[in-house]
């Protein structure tokens, strides 16, 4: 796909949101644990609710995006990468979760840096900024859940 144009973007992110709720909804029923199986149904819902900010940007509306700047504790960066699978353990679970939104956080931030205008800019941002979120709410996850009882 090539990214020359903001309508190029804005459907190449739509279609990453689209892919990550598919992703958060396969998770979930992969996942034994019934409270897991929740958290990442819920994740697909709000990559959905990311989709519907593009389509609506898309068409014309304004978003007004905030740029909070999120924690980042970094524990992604330090677990070895696994694969999702039917008998993934909630570990496991947590640290496919966190590594798919450390990289929904990256292309945001690498959309921004390309974008035309400072609304799109702005908006690519503060998109990345609510990846971090997600990716933030699955490392105290993992962190209170799994490095704490070893």
């Amino acid at each position: 796909m090539k990214l020359d144009s903001i309508q190029s973007i804005l459907d190449f992110a739509i279609e990453n949101e689209e892919a990550s709720r598919e992703f958060y909804i396969d998770l979930a029923a992969k996942v034994k644990r019934p409270g897991m199986r929740e958290v990442f149904e819920d994740f697909a819902r709000e990559e959905e609710g990311h989709k519907a900010k593009l389509l609506a940007i898309k068409k014309g509306e304004l978003f007004m995006p905030t740029v909070a700047k999120v924690v980042d504790l970094k524990i992604s960066d330090y677990v070895v990468d696994v694969e999702p699978s039917p008998d993934m353990d909630y570990q496991q679970a947590l640290i496919v979760a966190m590594k798919k939104e450390k990289v929904a956080f990256r292309l945001y931030t690498d959309l921004a840096a390309i974008a035309d205008d400072k609304t799109t800019r702005t908006t690519f941002l503060s998109l990345a900024q609510e990846e971090a979120k997600h990716k933030l709410r699955f490392e105290i996850e993992y962190d209170e859940s799994i490095l704490t009882e070893n």
